[in-house]
């Protein structure tokens, strides 16, 4: 391994973690709890599993902050509240896709989100379509092994797949002028840092991208687009 990998490989990792909830002050540090997998872990499939799991804990705070700019749009999915909603997307006995995408995912269930047409949760078809992109760029997999080969060239295009993603939620608008939903405001209520939240999870498959091609000595095709006028890459 150089010495660049290696450095880099600490810079994501050192991130990551740093990004995470620490113990409280007077509580005892513990570590994880040993896994026979871990013998058949690189440090890059280590640094894989963090990104996945810290870019879903992000969507989740995401989907939280539409439901608080959007409080209509659970009704609109057949939920009560936000917090069923919520459960429905990130609970631990979800479907395998949510259910009132009708089995649309990733790019598909995004652009429902901003479909005139569509009469389910825009929050739900938007972070679905997130969470599954997620997975569809790291080859559906959240634990990897040694004999697991992860693409660079798929992980650049999610991070560009999300900025496209996120263009569109603050620039999308239905027939009357109305933005489809709610972000980025000087007004309303509740946490509106949605530009952090975006440049995390950009820059999380940025990193891994580049970690991915410095440790297979693979290039990675730059791209020069402009987000307004893009369509999601196939990844």
């Amino acid at each position: 391994m150089s010495a660049c990998r290696t450095l880099l490989l600490l810079l994501v990792a050192g991130a990551l973690l740093a990004c995470q909830s620490g113990p409280g002050r007077d509580l005892p540090v513990h570590a994880d709890e040993f896994d026979i997998g871990y013998v058949a872990k690189s440090d890059v499939d280590t640094v894989a599993e963090l990104n996945i799991r810290q870019s879903l804990g992000y969507l989740k705070q995401l989907a939280r902050k539409l439901y608080v700019r959007n409080p209509g749009q659970p009704q609109r999915g057949h939920y009560t509240t936000h917090e069923t909603a919520m459960h429905a997307l990130f609970g631990v006995r979800r479907l395998k896709y949510h259910p009132g995408l009708q089995g649309r995912r990733a790019s598909a269930a995004i652009s429902m989100a901003f479909d005139e047409s569509y009469p389910g949760d825009r929050v739900a078809a938007f972070i679905e379509g997130m969470r599954t992109m997620l997975l569809d760029g790291y080859g559906g997999k959240s634990s990897f092994y040694l004999s697991d080969r992860l693409d660079p060239q798929r992980l650049y295009y999610l991070a560009r797949n999300f900025e496209i993603a996120f263009w569109k939620l603050e620039h999308d608008r239905d027939p009357q002028g109305n933005l489809y939903l709610l972000s980025n405001s000087l007004e309303g209520s509740g946490d509106l840092s949605f530009e952090r939240l975006a440049g995390k999870l950009i820059a999380l498959q940025d990193h891994m991208a580049q970690v991915i091609a410095d440790s297979s000595n693979r290039q990675i095709k730059n791209v020069i687009q402009s987000v307004a006028s893009a369509v999601f890459f196939p990844i």
